[in-house]
C-alpha cells in the first residue's frame, strides 16, 4: 500500500514506545496504523464493550488493485457496471474527500429496511455516462503517463517547474471530467513547496494518485463497494442508495472549511440505537455559510440514507421528525491504540482516506514540547494532536475541561495525528464543542 505522509510498514510499534508519557510522534502514527491495516485479525477494544462506533466498517475483500505496469482498459462488462451499478456515473459527483467510515448496523437495528429499486435509466443518459467514462479513462491513462515521466525525470525537476506543471495537469483532468483527479493533482502542487520533507510527501501522494488512476482503469475487477469508492474519488457523484436509518442522532460536531469557490460544512452524528457514525455534507457559495445547521451536543430524531462505497460514513438527511433536544447519550470510546487500528482498517477499504471518526475514552491532554498529546489514562500510549488543532481555541477548552483528569474526546484520527472536535467530562456533563 502506498504511504501517506510517512505511512510505511516498517516503523515503531507499541513495544518501541517510551515510559515518560510521550509515546507517539506524528511520524510514528502512520506506521502504527499501517501495522493495524496489515493485521486483519486485530479488532479495536472498546471501553464499556461493543464494537467501534465510528470505525472503518468491515474490511473489504482481499482482492486489490494491481500496480503492475501497463494501462489496462476496462472491459465492456466493467463499463456497464460503472454506468448502471452502485451509484455509478448516472448517479451524479463529489470530489470532496470524505474522512472515516462507520460500522455496519446489527440486524434488527433502527432503520433496517429493504433498499429501494433503482430508477430506470434512459438510453440518452446511458450514452452520456458511457462517453464520460471514456473521457475519464483517457484522462487516467494520460495521468499515468505524466506520473511515469515525472518520476523518470526526478522530483527535483517538478520542484523547479513550479506550480505551472501541476496546474496544467489538473486542467487536463478537468477536461477529462475527472474533478477528483484534478483536485489531487493540485494538492501535489501545494505539497511541492512545503519544506524539507516535500519530496517525500510528493512521492507518497504520487503513489496514491497512481493507485487511484490504476483502480479506475481496472474498476471492473474490483469488488463493488471498492469500485463505488473509486468512482467517488475520481469525481463522480453518487446518490444515496442504502436503506434509510431512523434514529435519535447525537450531533457530535459541526465545522466549516472554505476555499476560493466553496464553503463546505461537515456535521458528524452518532445514532443512539444503530451505533453508526454518520457524516452530513452541505455546501454554500464562497463566503456564505451552508443552510444546514444542527447544534452540537443535542439529539435529533431523523432519517438518514447512506451513500455507496466501502466503509463510507457519508449519509443524506432525508427527513426530520422533531426539533433537536438535549440528550445524555455519548458515543462509546476506545483507546489510542484502538484508534490507530481503526484507521488502519479503514485504509484497507479506502487507501485514499484522510482520517476516520473516533471517540477516545479516558484520555488526558498533556504537553509535548511545542505540541500536545492525548495520553491514555490507563495505558502507556498516546496520540499527538494534529498541527491544525494546536492554534485553535478548542484545544484550550479541552485542557480546561480535563484539568489533568481523564475525559472522553471525539475527533478525526489520521496520519498527522488526532484532531479533537468535541469532549465530555468523565462524570455527568454536557458535550463541549472544540471546533
Amino acid at each position: 500500500m502506498p504511504a501517506r505522509h510517512g505511512l510505511s510498514v516498517a516503523g515503531p510499534t507499541v513495544e518501541d514506545m517510551t515510559d515518560e508519557g510521550v509515546r507517539r510522534t506524528v511520524t510514528q502514527v502512520p506506521a502504527q496504523a499501517c501495522d493495524a491495516a496489515s493485521d486483519g485479525s486485530r479488532e479495536p477494544v472498546l471501553r464499556g464493550g461493543g464494537r467501534p462506533s465510528g470505525g472503518a466498517g468491515e474490511p473489504a475483500s482481499d482482492e486489490g488493485v494491481s500496480l503492475s505496469h501497463g494501462a489496462d482498459e476496462p472491459s465492456p462488462a466493467g463499463l456497464a457496471t460503472s454506468v448502471t451499478g452502485g451509484g455509478g456515473l448516472l448517479s451524479g459527483t463529489s470530489s470532496e474527500p470524505v474522512p472515516g467510515g462507520p460500522d455496519e448496523p446489527t440486524p434488527g437495528a433502527a432503520g433496517d429496511a429493504d433498499p429501494a429499486s433503482p430508477p430506470p435509466v434512459s438510453p440518452a443518459a446511458r450514452r452520456r455516462a458511457e462517453r464520460r467514462a471514456e473521457r475519464i479513462t483517457a484522462g487516467a491513462a494520460e495521468l499515468e503517463q505524466r506520473l511515469a515521466d515525472l518520476l523518470r525525470g526526478g522530483l527535483i525537476s517538478a520542484e523547479q517547474s513550479g506550480p505551472a506543471l501541476w496546474e496544467e495537469t489538473a486542467a487536463r483532468m478537468v477536461d477529462a471530467q475527472a474533478p477528483g483527479l484534478a483536485g489531487r493533482v493540485r494538492e501535489l502542487g501545494a505539497l511541492a513547496s512545503t519544506g524539507a520533507d516535500a519530496p517525500v510527501r510528493v512521492l507518497e501522494e504520487c503513489a496514491l494518485l497512481h493507485l487511484l488512476a490504476r483502480a479506475w482503469l481496472r474498476r471492473d475487477r474490483l469488488p463493488e463497494p471498492l469500485a463505488a469508492t473509486v468512482r467517488s474519488r475520481v469525481g463522480l457523484t453518487a446518490s444515496p442508495d442504502g436503506p434509510a436509518i431512523r434514529d435519535d442522532w447525537l450531533v457530535l460536531a459541526q465545522y466549516d472549511t472554505s476555499d476560493s469557490r466553496l464553503t463546505t460544512r461537515r456535521t458528524w452524528l452518532y445514532g443512539a440505537a444503530s451505533g453508526r457514525t454518520a457524516l452530513l455534507l452541505s455546501y454554500g457559495a464562497a463566503g456564505r455559510a451552508p443552510d444546514l445547521t444542527l447544534p452540537a451536543g443535542l439529539a435529533v430524531d431523523a432519517e438518514l440514507t447512506p451513500y455507496p462505497g466501502a466503509g463510507q460514513p457519508r449519509m443524506a438527511l432525508t427527513e426530520r421528525f422533531g426539533a433537536p433536544a438535549p440528550t445524555t447519550v455519548r458515543p462509546p470510546g476506545t483507546t489510542t491504540s484502538g484508534a490507530l487500528a481503526r484507521y488502519g482498517a479503514a485504509l484497507r477499504d479506502d487507501p485514499w482516506r484522510e482520517s476516520v471518526p473516533v471517540t477516545l475514552d479516558r484520555v488526558v491532554p498533556v504537553p509535548d514540547g511545542d505540541g500536545w498529546q492525548l495520553a491514555d489514562a490507563d495505558e502507556d500510549h498516546a496520540l499527538p494532536v494534529g498541527a491544525a488543532a494546536l492554534s485553535r481555541p478548542g484545544l484550550w477548552r479541552l485542557v480546561a475541561l480535563s484539568g489533568g483528569a481523564p475525559v472522553r474526546v471525539f475527533g478525526e484520527c489520521g496520519p498527522r495525528g488526532f484532531t479533537p472536535l468535541a469532549a465530555w467530562p468523565q462524570g455527568p456533563g454536557e458535550a463541549v464543542p472544540l471546533c
